[in-house]
């Protein structure tokens, strides 16, 4: 176990160093990754469910989850699209559970329309899986700080103004990492045979 005197060097550590710590038992490891990215989580939770209490409880459950599943985090992966994707998969149960009890209230279509279709094409599911894959190893290539931007961006749903203000860097130079870094990412994945441009 981190002792207290070694809050200095975890907040030295990586997402991923941290990660390691955590898989071994290491709470102050967790806590360090709850401090920096708490924050980052409730956004994209208040946006996807649109209201602070459910919001608030997604973070919860989802550093619970860091901490309960961290054996199913993969070493030399990235730690942010894992955990934008066990916050993402939370709120779309949440969104299945609303509109579960709308249905068993026999409210009308009208308000069941308003709720998000979280229910993909199974074809269509499947190619954004493997299109996800390709974009998430094509990103371990880039360098670090241009890498934890279009992260934000792409996975946590980040605008650039969030993304300079959750780093507490210029947004002009958060611009340029990303800039520089979706040129990367852009040849990287055309040599996977992606179009960036093809939704």
């Amino acid at each position: 176990m981190a002792q207290p005197h070694d809050a200095a060097r975890l907040a030295r550590l990586s997402d991923e160093s941290l990660m390691e710590l955590v898989v071994a038992g290491d709470s102050a490891a967790l806590a360090q990754l709850y401090d920096r990215h708490s924050r980052v989580v409730y956004g994209l939770a208040l946006r996807m469910l649109g209201a602070a209490e459910p919001a608030e409880e997604v973070v919860q459950e989802t550093f619970w989850r860091i901490w309960k599943r961290s054996a199913t985090f993969q070493a030399h992966s990235a730690f942010l699209p894992w955990m934008f994707g066990i916050t993402r998969n939370l709120c779309i149960d949440e969104l299945r559970r609303r509109r579960a009890r709308l249905m068993v209230a026999g409210r009308d279509d009208d308000l069941l329309s308003s709720l998000p279709d979280q229910q993909q094409n199974v074809e269509q599911a499947t190619i954004e899986t493997e299109r996800r894959r390709l974009i998430t190893d094509a990103l371990a290539d880039l360098p670090a700080d241009q890498r934890e931007v279009i992260e934000l961006a792409y996975f946590g749903g980040l605008s650039q103004r969030e993304i300079a203000d959750h780093l507490q860097s210029p947004l002009g130079t958060i611009k340029t990492r990303i800039r520089l870094g979706l040129q990367k990412l852009k040849q990287a994945l055309l040599h996977y045979g992606i179009d960036p441009h093809d939704h």
